[in-house]
């Protein structure tokens, strides 16, 4: 089984069966307050993952976790860094691999499978997840539907845009614009499950913050006479 761990929004908690069965999918849409909320959403998951799949009402079981997937972002630094951390303490406590996924490539696969189930024969439309970066931003990836893997693929992004510009980004790229306000864990673990199955690594071990965090460490200034003192 793979826990999954996003704050790039809200904070979200999930868990999912090697064959993508979902078995917990805690969320707080709170865009603040990440270390408050975490602590209780991973000892809820892991309740509800006991009790087997989503649906089942089974006597609670043993969970027996495989991998760890942490939402990489794009999102804001201090809350994203928030849900990074609790995935590494997690698997590190516990000796599992974490898994980095894009939190962008988890929205795009929810998306993916909704047109799949609304027309299992249409097209892969050309779209792009837009999600709320603050300071009158939004960060956007495109896609273009999904690969032999069963991976969304990205044809761009994660990148920032002006709210008031991207509208007419996205026509430039062709891709219909589908805003996301919340990240399943869940659905982070099917696509950590995918891209392990598939032997492939979708993101690296930096988080995508696309911009600087807002409070930086003042840069030192050397005062008259303190300077090479030992």
């Amino acid at each position: 089984m793979i826990l999954g761990i996003d704050t790039s929004l809200g904070t979200a908690v999930g868990v999912v069966d090697p064959d993508g069965a979902v078995r917990a999918d805690r969320t707080s849409d709170n865009p603040l307050g990440h270390a408050e909320v975490i602590g209780d959403l991973l000892r809820d998951a892991l309740a509800d993952a006991a009790r087997g799949p989503i649906g089942q009402t089974g006597a609670a079981e043993p969970v027996s976790l495989t991998h760890v997937a942490a939402g990489m972002g794009p999102g804001p630094f201090t809350g994203l860094r928030v849900g990074i951390a609790a995935a590494r303490a997690f698997a590190l406590a516990r000796s599992l691999p974490v898994v980095a996924v894009p939190s962008h490539d988890a929205a795009a696969l929810a998306i993916l499978l909704d047109d799949a189930l609304a027309d299992p024969y249409a097209e892969a439309r050309r779209f792009a997840v837009v999600t709320d970066a603050r300071r009158r931003e939004v960060a956007y990836s495109v896609y273009e539907g999904m690969d032999a893997d069963g991976l969304p693929i990205r044809a761009t992004g994660p990148a920032l845009a002006l709210r008031a510009e991207i509208d007419a980004v996205l026509a430039a790229q062709r891709a219909q614009r589908v805003d996301v306000t919340a990240v399943s864990a869940a659905m982070l673990a099917v696509v950590a499950a995918r891209a392990v199955a598939a032997g492939r690594e979708l993101a690296g071990p930096e988080p995508l913050y696309l911009r600087a965090p807002d409070v930086t460490l003042p840069k030192s200034v050397a005062r008259p006479g303190v300077e090479g003192r030992a």
